[in-house]
């Protein structure tokens, strides 16, 4: 067996099953889950139409790796939209199968592990795929703290310069999973100049950018920051973006990348190898899902609503505020569990059947601190009456036990 696999650690949601053994959550209430971030809106019905109109000649041959040239264009098409930015649908688009095998398959092509050293730099608390991903491209990860004081944006600033030296790829996630922190173009900037000094890679992932809680600030995005900055050929830059939350389809597993062709080009080979194409189906379905931004302003709407009716409720009791961007809270418990995260989460799932993950499963301790310890992640992607009984139940639960 491939050594690397016994490096890789447990799955939050692992953890949690594990944490909540033993535990009898109160009958006497319907359970209600924030613990994972799987969208819950419906699915819109023009999505599902374009994919069963696709149904009489969309299984009859091999998709290429590469996709349609029409979903290219598609692609390319809502990147000019949404950020101003003009890429090639030939050489700088790649469809992918969501964005989690994208940012695990990047690793692979871009790490190099013969190099002394090999690093991938992420932030932390994190997406638990860049850890995976660098470890079994046999690389060492180094984790990036975030900082409070700015909302839990990473501190790329305390990086370091000896391990820039020997980073290969930086993963950077804006909107943050799970803070919502959003990365101004100042930090861009900095991360860019880096890349130039270095010769790191950048993967951005941007699978939370269209939930955002001000129509006139919209997140920034890579690609449009490095266009705002004169670097219009994306050099060493991969954006990685998804329409599972975006269109509420995330069974239909469709995304893509964008940016450098000299990353894109090594990038579609390893993926013809790996046998990653997407079915000409979800091609079709997402053609349709990335030409429309009603359902996406439809969508928002719903998650300004829910964020609207939940934060003030929780405010009163717990460390959390509005985040920059996406559909989580990243709350600090309060006093009275002194900071035990993993307590909080057994004990509200005992008294008031509510889930919610806590913050240390997704971080790692570095210098003898974890920065999700006395934290947790609630997910609000129920419908809005679903969110608000969890709320409510959650500041019961803490004025019953203060």
């Amino acid at each position: 067996m491939n050594p690397l696999l016994s490096k890789l650690q447990p799955y939050p949601f692992e953890r949690l099953r594990k944490l909540f053994e033993g535990v009898t959550p109160n009958p006497a209430l319907r359970p209600i889950s924030l613990g994972i971030g799987e969208p819950k809106h419906p699915t819109p019905q023009f999505i599902q139409d374009a994919l069963a109109a696709d149904l009489p000649t969309g299984l009859a041959g091999y998709p290429p790796t590469a996709g349609s040239p029409a979903l290219r264009q598609a692609c390319a098409g809502w990147l000019g939209r949404r950020y101003g930015v003009t890429v090639s649908p030939d050489t700088q688009v790649l469809p992918v199968l969501g964005s989690r095998e994208a940012l695990f398959a990047l690793a692979q092509t871009v790490v190099d592990p013969t190099q002394p050293g090999a690093t991938v730099v992420c932030p932390d608390p994190f997406y638990q795929i860049y850890e995976g991903a660098a470890l079994l491209a046999g690389a060492q990860p180094h984790y990036v703290a975030s900082d409070p004081a700015r909302n839990f944006a990473p501190r790329w600033d305390q990086v370091p310069e000896e391990v820039w030296a020997r980073t290969q790829l930086v993963y950077v996630c804006s909107p943050g999973n799970p803070t919502g922190a959003v990365m101004p173009l100042a930090e861009w900037q900095m991360l860019f100049e880096l890349s130039d000094r270095h010769g790191f890679v950048i993967a951005s992932d941007e699978c939370y950018s269209e939930i955002y809680f001000q129509d006139d600030e919209p997140p920034l995005g890579g690609l449009e920051a490095a266009a705002k900055l004169g670097r219009g050929d994306f050099q060493r830059l991969i954006m990685l973006t998804s329409l599972s939350k975006r269109s509420n389809v995330p069974g239909m597993r469709s995304g893509f990348v964008a940016g450098d062709a000299d990353v894109i080009r090594p990038f579609t080979l390893y993926r013809t190898y790996h046998g990653s194409a997407m079915s000409p189906l979800v091609q079709a379905a997402s053609i349709a899902a990335w030409s429309d931004e009603a359902h996406v302003a439809e969508n928002r709407r719903l998650y300004r609503e829910k964020f609207a009716a939940v934060t003030p409720l929780l405010e009163g009791v717990m460390d959390v505020r509005l985040p920059d961007a996406a559909f989580y809270l990243w709350a600090g418990v309060p006093a009275a569990w002194q900071g035990n995260d993993t307590r909080f989460a057994r004990e509200l799932l005992a008294q008031y059947n509510v889930t919610v993950l806590p913050g240390s499963y997704l971080a790692r301790e570095v210098g003898g601190h974890n920065p999700g310890q006395g934290r947790v992640r609630m997910a609000l992607v129920a419908e809005t009456a679903e969110c608000l009984q969890a709320a409510e139940r959650i500041v019961q639960f803490i004025q019953s036990n203060a």
